[in-house]
Order: structure tokens, then C-alpha cells, then sequence
């Protein structure tokens, strides 16, 4: 098992949806996101997932920032294809992975909604943009090859792709998507699918179908999931901080986010704002699994709650479906890595789930 965190470049906050007038806002500052990926290099977090996006600090320059900062921890960064040619993603990669000591996973990001693409000239449809992404990575990947790589595709024309040096090791590409058509380029192309929080009984029918298509593409896939957290030494606490996010939430937010969720292209999110349709007493899924986070946020809506027993237990029937790698966040950030670390992860050490912390471990600070 692998468990990596989220590191907020857009801003941290001990709400979901902060104001601008709340005092608990904390902007992505280098000092901020050090003390973020600090803590997780500490606590024996495999990697950060590194957003995307127009309201994100950019995920490469960002994490390259912290690299001398931090001692172990990977960065999965975050990108469009349709902003790069393949071969030069390929070369600051491969440069990246030098530069780092072989610390950076690439998260390749298709989809998104229009307002989100056109800000960058993006205009193609979904279905072409994941055709393009499947030729993109084939040609990324020939570019770390070691030989100059011929490729002449619908999108893409390359004679002699290559990098100054083969990555070593080769970064592995992971990619999420609910549609047909991101199921399948990452059955044939990627090396880690993710998957948002879903229950389990809704999961686990993807999770075959990933296996299947990849076995059909004569492939083995790695599966993840993302979700937030929020663990506590006991569920009666966890829940206590549960609904102290949704009491902040106000009803008018609720209801935006609610319409923008009806009228989005992405399969995910539909099937995220379907757990609970905008109704606060309709978020308890499946035990310990909580959508209050999707009440007002796009993206992965669900979290791990209850004690750190209990958590560690859900992980674990997710691990069983098939889950091998987890991708999890929580607000604030830097407070939550700490709960987490420190209460779930020696759970998962003493019963042989995670590798023993190597090396100084111990936290500059606690939050417990």
C-alpha cells in the first residue's frame, strides 16, 4: 500500500469553501507548502499530488521550489497534455527526475470543464482530447526510450523524440477519468489509475471493468483512490470536526455548486454530486465514507471519518477491492497530514500495509 497527500497550491483554509473575509485563510506561499511537504516527509508519506490549473500555483515550478527543502517525498505533478508537445513533457520530466534523485510521478489531466480549457486556448472535444492524450503519452514515453523515436499518428508527427539522458527511474504516469473514453487510455497507456472516493459496492464494478479492459490491452494496471480525511483518536471527535465543516457551509454555496454540479461534462463529477444530491442528510454513503466535502466542492467530495482504528479499517476494505494506492487531503492540510500520520499510518505499519519510516521521523510539531 502506498499513501500519498494532497499539497493545497491554491490555498489552504480550515474551511472547505473559505471567504474572503474568514481570517483562517492561508495563501500558497513557498514557506506554507514547505511546512505542508515537510510534514510529509517526515511522517513517511510516499508523494504529493500536485494540482493543476488556473487557480493553482503551477505544479512543476511549485514543487521544484520545495526539492531542497524536503528529503524523501515524491511529487505527482499535475499537467494538461494539450499545453505541451510530448517530447519537451518528456524532457522536463526527465530533467526533473535528475535534478530531484528520481522523485517525481507525472498525473496526466484530460479532462476538465470548458470555462477551465478555454482559459488556456483549449476548444477540442472531450473525445479528442483523450485521443490526443493516448498519442501523447505513447511519444513521451519513446522520448524516454534512450532512442531517438519516429511517431507519425492523427495528432502527433515526431522524428527522432528523445531526452538528454533516459529518466531513471522512468516516472510513472498516472491518470484518472470516469468516461468510456479515459477508461480506456488508461487500460492501454498509464501505469496508476485513479479513481475518486466512491462506496465500496459503486467502486468495485469499475475496479473489474480497469482490470478487464487493461487484460484485454495484454496490461496490468495499478488502481488508486482519492479521498479526503478526517481522523481522530476517537469517531466521536472525527465526526465532531465533520460537522463543524458543514456548519461553516453556507446554504447559498450549497445551491451554487449544486447547479454548476448538473450542468458539468465530467462523468465523475455527476456521479460524485449524485452520492448526495445537495441534501445534508443524505451524506453518510457507506460507513466512516462522508460526501460533506462534495456538498460545495468540485472534485473528489468524500472523506475518510472516524477514529484512527476505524479509518485504518476502511482502508483496508478498499485495499481488498483492489485499491493499492491512496491519495488523500483534508483542512487544513498541514493540521490533517499530522492526525493522519500520526494516529492511521502506525496502524498500517503494525500490520505490514506501509514500509517502516526510514530514517529521522520524528514531527516538529503535533497536533494532537
Amino acid at each position: 500500500m502506498k499513501v500519498h497527500w494532497f499539497l493545497p497550491t491554491g490555498g489552504d483554509s480550515r474551511e472547505v469553501l473559505p471567504t474572503r473575509a474568514t481570517s483562517h485563510r492561508r495563501p500558497p506561499s513557498r514557506e506554507y507548502l514547505a511546512h505542508v511537504a515537510q510534514a510529509c516527509d517526515h511522517l513517511g508519506y510516499d508523494a504529493m499530488l500536485t494540482p493543476c490549473g488556473t487557480g493553482c500555483e503551477d505544479a512543476w515550478l511549485a514543487t521544484a521550489a520545495l526539492l531542497p527543502l524536503t528529503r524523501r517525498i515524491k511529487f505527482l505533478v499535475a499537467f494538461r497534455p494539450a499545453l505541451l508537445t510530448p517530447t519537451l513533457a518528456a524532457q522536463m520530466a526527465s530533467t526533473y527526475q535528475r535534478m530531484s534523485g528520481g522523485r517525481l510521478l507525472v498525473n496526466i489531466v484530460t479532462g476538465a470543464e470548458p470555462a477551465e480549457l478555454a482559459r488556456f486556448g483549449i476548444h477540442e472535444s472531450k473525445e479528442t482530447r483523450y485521443a490526443q492524450t493516448a498519442e501523447f503519452i505513447q511519444v513521451m514515453r519513446g522520448a524516454w526510450s534512450g532512442e531517438p523515436f519516429d511517431f507519425a499518428g492523427e495528432f502527433f508527427q515526431v522524428e527522432g523524440a528523445a531526452t538528454r539522458d533516459m529518466p531513471a527511474p522512468q516516472p510513472e504516469i498516472y491518470f484518472g477519468g470516469a468516461s468510456a473514453a479515459a477508461e480506456a487510455v488508461a487500460a492501454e497507456h498509464v501505469d496508476v489509475y485513479l479513481a475518486w472516493g466512491e462506496p465500496p459496492a459503486m467502486v468495485a464494478e469499475r475496479v473489474e471493468r480497469m482490470r478487464a479492459l487493461a487484460a484485454d490491452a495484454g496490461r496490468t494496471l495499478t488502481l488508486g483512490i482519492r479521498f479526503h480525511v478526517i481522523a481522530r483518536p476517537s469517531a466521536a471527535e472525527a465526526w465532531s470536526a465533520a460537522n463543524t465543516l458543514v456548519d461553516a457551509m453556507d446554504p447559498a454555496d450549497i445551491a451554487d455548486a449544486q447547479r454548476d454540479f448538473a450542468a458539468t461534462q465530467s462523468v465523475g463529477q455527476r456521479r460524485m454530486a449524485e452520492l448526495h444530491g445537495g441534501d445534508r442528510d443524505q451524506l453518510l454513503l457507506h460507513p466512516n465514507v462522508w460526501a460533506g466535502v462534495g456538498l460545495v466542492r468540485g472534485g473528489v467530495g468524500t472523506a475518510l471519518v472516524g477514529s484512527h482504528e476505524e479509518v485504518a479499517e476502511r482502508m483496508l476494505e478498499y485495499h481488498a477491492l483492489g485499491f493499492d494506492e491512496f491519495i488523500l487531503s483534508g483542512y487544513p492540510h498541514l493540521e490533517e497530514a499530522y492526525w493522519f500520520g500520526e494516529g492511521v499510518m502506525p496502524i498500517l505499519r503494525e500490520l505490514g500495509h506501509l514500509p517502516p519510516l526510514d530514517g529521522p521521523s520524528a514531527p516538529v510539531f503535533s497536533f494532537r
